[in-house]
């Protein structure tokens, strides 16, 4: 479900630009429906202890800080496109909320909770395993679920730490944006506002 959500999340944005039916409504609110999508999944994955609540929090709360500026950036009169590190971002969020998904199995809060053998709450401990499992397969040349489960996680967990520095390197990238343009509105205000006390000044040494 997840997995086809995402993709018609994707859909949705694709067919709008092929057809160019692209709106300043619709670039504002595809964002939003990403961020939903993405949050409840992360949100899910805390939960059944899946993925490690600082990370999440990282990842939630830059969405957090963008949605704010978009929201400055339209009272602006202006919008702020997402960029490929966002939309790279985004694709690494789904594969490892995929990922994390398919390495569970079942038991935990909401009906989840992570493979056996892995201690969810040792930051590395998941890539350990990982490694053992491929090492079994390769060796023994012998596949089982619990190894693919395993692998999964271990990808998953690897997968949401490059999420987190997108994460830090893309909301850098939105702030960036946003300066510029706030930049350039502050100078052409300040260079409307001279241009009247100039004008005041010149009519009253007319009249005067």
């Amino acid at each position: 479900m997840f997995v086809g959500a995402s993709i018609t999340d994707w859909l949705d944005g694709y067919i709008a630009r092929r057809r160019g039916q692209v709106s300043t409504l619709g670039i504002l609110l595809d964002p939003i429906a990403d961020k939903l999508l993405i949050s409840a999944a992360l949100v899910s994955l805390v939960e059944n202890r899946l993925a490690p609540a600082w990370a999440i929090v990282i990842i939630i709360g830059r969405e957090f800080a963008v949605s704010g500026l978009r929201s400055i950036a339209a009272a602006e009169g202006f919008t702020i496109s997402a960029s490929r590190k966002a939309k790279f971002k985004m694709l690494s969020q789904v594969i490892a909320i995929t990922m994390l998904i398919m390495g569970s199995v079942s038991g935990g809060p909401s009906g989840l909770q992570p493979p056996p053998n892995v201690n969810p709450d040792v930051s590395f401990s998941a890539f350990g395993e990982a490694s053992r499992a491929l090492t079994t397969i390769v060796s023994q040349r012998a596949v089982s679920f619990d190894n693919l489960r395993v692998l999964c996680y271990g990808a998953g967990r690897a997968m949401l730490w490059i999420v987190v520095v997108l994460a830090l390197w893309s909301m850098y990238d939105y702030f960036t944006k946003f300066y510029g343009k706030v930049r350039d509105r502050i100078e052409v205000r300040e260079r409307r506002r001279l241009r009247v006390l100039k004008r005041k000044k010149r009519a009253e040494v007319v009249k005067g």
